[in-house]
């Protein structure tokens, strides 16, 4: 097979493929053997119909085209292979030549050629990260902070009394609710209880609320968050039957024994201190994370493959059933451009820095992906395996784990200017390396066990995760 790459934009190339007969001649064959258990001829069993009489009955071009239909992806995906392309979606395939459409002697048969449009992730150039500094927060832990953490330790042990007085933020509320647009009534919800200033219900409820007291009722305008008339301007009536407050347990040592497993608040408070702190330090991460991926987007220029931001753009409208909503399309389309921005950077980068992703580190990736989707670990994986989605988590890993690479070549300080050291977030040069000897020990550990892992069923989805990585590796 032949190939040849010609570039027709930074984000966009032209394949030209071309198959030999020989070549073809499985794609042939199969289709051959598959036509057969479908077609019935007199005086042959089913399946075991000869080629010549398939050609006569069906046709040499059905064949032809059968042929090409279940090879295509495999030439395609041959040559992307040969010119080392990195697909970003589904390319245009043009079939312009086919082999003959009639036997022909040996070596005259012709070939198959066709081509495909596809856009590709860019060559961009990553800056160096020498002279790269960042300034993330301090850790100081302020009396502040330690009394917000205890207040909202209160909170959750406070009991809700009711009051005789216009609520006011933080009171809870126990409404009536109708939205009307025009005359038509489109929603209505009784006895539900809502913290004013939550802001988790209708934008303008808030305001609305504040100053009512119990029995009182008042009307608002505002766009509705969800349902039929979602973005829909309704008239909103809202009746507060029942205005309480949270009252707060004293913060004393009896609270403390009550609300954790110390004997006093000065115990509890020390806590307290060391978990702001402890978050703090964890912030600080997050904070030099985001920094560094602001400061290497600003001096990269990566164009951005349009056809595949309209596709995602697309895709996402569909599913929202909001495919004629302009407004919300360009809302869509500038984080799809965002997102995909970050990842063709992220993905140079861990190519860049020659990221490997082990199998423990792929396993903990899916295994928090399961928890947030509230799935059993097992079924989570297994799912994710049978749809094809490995390739995905595995990039998704590497690009993370690039970003956290990279972070160790930068020079993070705050905002006294002292050193701040964030190896606890993301690793060493070193325990990479170890991992990936004990990587490598696991794998051959496997080969020699084969059997035994064979025998148990619940290890069979990290199994097949450990040959990807591996062969991610490669």
């Amino acid at each position: 097979m032949k190939s040849a790459v010609e570039t027709l934009d930074p984000t966009k190339v032209k394949l030209t493929v071309e198959v030999t007969y020989d070549e073809l001649k499985p794609s042939i064959a199969h289709a051959y053997e598959h036509i057969a258990q479908d077609v019935t001829v007199p005086g042959f069993r089913k399946g075991k119909v000869p080629p010549r009489i398939i050609d006569q009955r069906v046709g040499r071009p059905a064949v032809l085209e059968h042929a090409i239909n279940e090879g295509l992806s495999g030439f395609y995906a041959e040559a992307v292979r040969e010119n080392k392309l990195r697909p970003l979606g589904q390319p245009e395939v043009e079939v312009t030549q086919v082999p003959g459409l009639t036997a022909a002697p040996a070596g005259e048969e012709g070939e198959l050629h066709f081509t495909a449009e596809v856009e590709v992730r860019p060559e961009i150039t990553v800056p160096a990260f020498d002279g790269l500094a960042i300034t993330v927060d301090d850790v100081e832990v302020s009396d502040e902070d330690v009394a917000g953490r205890l207040d909202a330790l209160r909170e959750r042990f406070g009991t809700l009394v009711g009051i005789d007085r216009p609520a006011v933020e933080k009171d809870f509320v126990v409404l009536d609710l109708v939205a009307k647009i025009g005359e038509e009534e489109v929603d209505t919800v009784s006895g539900v209880s809502y913290e004013i200033g939550s802001g988790n219900m209708l934008e303008g409820l808030d305001e609305a609320l504040t100053g009512l007291s119990a029995g009182e009722t008042t009307t608002f305008e505002t766009a509705l968050a969800g349902g039929e008339h979602e973005g829909e301007t309704a008239l909103v009536t809202v009746t507060a039957t029942t205005v309480k407050e949270r009252q707060l347990p004293e913060a004393d040592d009896d609270f403390a024994q009550l609300a954790s497993e110390f004997d006093t608040l000065e115990e509890l408070t020390t806590d307290l201190r060391e978990q702001a702190s402890k978050t703090k330090i964890s912030n600080q991460a997050v904070q030099a994370r985001d920094l560094l991926l602001e400061q290497l987007l600003a001096g990269t220029e990566i164009p951005v493959p349009q056809g595949v931001v309209e596709a995602e753009v697309h895709r996402h409208l569909e599913g929202e059933g909001r495919l004629e909503d302009d407004t919300h399309r360009a809302e869509v389309g500038e984080q799809a451009t965002t997102a995909l921005r970050n990842q063709i950077l992220l993905d140079t980068l861990a190519e860049q820095l020659e990221i490997k992703v082990s199998q423990p580190e792929l396993l903990d990736y899916l295994v928090s992906a399961s928890r947030q989707y509230g799935m059993d670990p097992n079924t989570f994986i297994q799912t994710i395996d049978q749809q094809g989605q490995i390739g995905t988590m595995v990039a998704e890993v590497a690009r993370s784990k690039a970003l956290a690479v990279a972070l160790r070549r930068v020079e993070v300080k705050d905002s006294a200017g002292n050193a701040v050291d964030l190896s606890d977030f993301i690793g060493t040069d070193e325990e990479d390396a170890a991992e990936e000897i004990a990587q490598q020990e696991s794998v051959l550990a496997d080969v020699v066990s084969e059997a035994d892992v064979e025998a148990q069923p619940n290890t069979s989805a990290a199994s097949d995760i450990s040959a990807f990585t591996e062969d991610a590796k490669a």
